[in-house]
């Protein structure tokens, strides 16, 4: 299919005009925002009533911005162009040096854009334009929302595969002389399920590397950068964490600052806030971050529950195929395993009560989480066996010697050393509240996105200190007025969210013993 084009885009160049930067010390998160003054001089802002996106050009480079006015005050002299911290960093010029401002075209991929909502296929070229001006952030957050949401009404296999290809063209792309590298990941959906921290220091431990980058979270509690950074620096660039494995053979690292897929981190921004998390562009964002990273060998966790991302195995055996399907198109070795999602593993929920189940593993603890430690060993079992010198079916009590001997802490240290200590405050939140069981029974369930839901409100992942601590687990006898969890908050007002939360309902159905 030929690019689609525009001829009314034959337009003359916009005339360009010279105005002097000043930074402002404004976080516009993603996007590139720039700021005239209402009266300024050179340009008159008016003149963008319909389109708000400009050129901002300097001797060395290029970005797209959005307009903001500035309607009155002494922010800006007349002669000067506010630049917020996104594009003044990506634009790279110093204060008071000159830039050319002129009205810019929106990018031709637009048009991709358009064809996609009106439900048509991309073709692999088309596909490769709309995530290239992605990544060069060239679209505003409502074009990138449109874009998800179309791609969400309908994606065929090609598109995902051509979407995942073009995520990791956009950016750098790791080698390692190991032939065997090896990475575990696991699509969400169940909270605690903060295995990669134990699984990776014990595939290390052995002597495999394990370049593991990580997401922050979408829509849960917390996400494994979440956690890790609770223990080290997560936000490491791409020679940093190549110096990291070198030196402790494994890492665990934040994806969204090493360059690696960054069109991926763009779209995980926006789909945040939309909640949109679709397994086609699931599918895109996991593989385009393993192939980047380098890894030649993946195992891939898919819980399935009726309260989990993944409700029932129908779904999850599409999903594996689809996986499967990318995954080899790129000559990944995948191997996808459908776990239980029905309950919450651990006992914590958000980025420090979490890495503390992590810790009570790793240290051999008498009360650390049971179903953490099987579920870790279980899987890091599987991904041993991808080592041609281990005997089939000797992974997991090789895991279980190396998590037990303590060389897998060990290992932990190392990793935690090599990529920098992190600096978080490891508190909790001071303000809690327990929920108590309303009447005598058994836990029966636990509803996993009802108690997500509980411990975001309470503030995580934003402040790693808040969350939900379980203090009853399914299958355990309950009287009525006993504490089923608490709450950990540090904000007033995301305390009282979440309290009023679970007070309406918390998650835990309790039912009659022996009903």
């Amino acid at each position: 299919m030929a690019p689609r084009e525009r001829p009314d885009r034959a337009a003359a160049p916009a005339q360009a005009f010279g105005l002097k930067v000043k930074r402002l010390p404004l976080n516009t998160f993603r996007e590139n925002v720039i700021v005239l003054g209402r009266n300024c001089s050179a340009l008159h802002p008016e003149r963008f009533a319909g389109s708000r996106k400009l050129t901002v050009r300097s001797a060395r480079t290029s970005i797209i911005a959005s307009l903001d006015i500035a309607e009155e005050g002494d922010l800006l002299a007349n002669d000067e162009v506010g630049l917020t911290e996104p594009a003044f960093r990506r634009l790279g010029v110093r204060e008071g040096e000159r830039v050319e401002v002129s009205p810019a075209r929106a990018p031709a991929s637009l048009d991709c854009v358009r064809a996609k909502i009106g439900g048509q296929v991309l073709s692999r070229s088309e596909m490769a334009q709309v995530i290239g001006d992605l990544a060069a952030h060239r679209y505003s957050d409502m074009e990138i929302a449109a874009f998800l949401i179309a791609c969400a009404n309908f994606l065929t296999t090609q598109e995902v595969v051509d979407m995942t290809e073009a995520m990791v063209d956009s950016g750098a792309r790791l080698s390692w002389p190991s032939q065997l590298i090896v990475d575990k990941h696991c699509v969400g959906g169940v909270p605690g399920n903060r295995t990669s921290i134990i699984v990776v220091p014990i595939l290390v431990a052995h002597g495999l590397t394990v370049p593991k980058t990580s997401s922050r979270a979408i829509t849960s509690p917390a996400g494994t950068a979440d956690t890790m950074a609770q223990l080290a620096r997560v936000d490491l660039g791409v020679e940093e964490m190549r110096a990291a494995v070198e030196k402790a053979g494994g890492c665990i690292v934040w994806g969204g600052h090493v360059n690696l897929s960054p069109a991926d981190d763009i779209l995980i921004s926006v789909e945040r806030p939309l909640g949109v998390d679709t397994p086609e562009q699931m599918v895109a964002s996991i593989l385009s971050k393993k192939v980047a990273a380098g890894s030649t060998h993946l195992l891939l966790d898919i819980p399935i529950g009726p309260t989990a991302k993944v409700r029932d195995l129908e779904k999850g055996h599409r999903l594996r195929k689809l996986f499967e399907f990318v995954g080899g198109s790129f000559g990944l070795n995948i191997e996808v395993t459908l776990t239980d999602g029905s309950r919450p593993i651990g006992r914590g929920i958000g980025p420090e009560l979490e890495i503390r189940d992590v810790l009570a593993v790793l240290d051999r603890s008498a009360g650390a989480p049971r179903d953490l430690r099987h579920k870790a060993l279980r899987l890091a079992g599987q991904l041993l066996e991808f080592d041609p010198g281990m005997r089939g079916g000797e992974g997991e009590s090789r895991a279980r010697e190396l998590l037990d001997s303590g060389a897998a802490r060990t290992a932990l240290d190392r990793i935690i050393a090599a990529q920098g200590d992190g600096g978080s405050d490891r508190s909790l939140g001071g303000l809690t509240h327990e929920v108590y069981a309303p009447r005598d029974g058994v836990v029966a369930s636990i509803d996993c996105a009802r108690i997500s839901r509980v411990a975001r409100l309470a503030g995580a992942p934003a402040d790693p200190g808040a969350g939900v601590l379980l203090l009853k687990q399914v299958g355990e006898v309950v009287r009525k007025g006993e504490p089923l969890c608490r709450i950990h908050a540090r904000e007033p007002a995301d305390f009282g969210f979440s309290v009023e939360w679970a007070a309406d309902d918390a998650g835990f159905l309790i039912q009659a013993s022996g009903a």
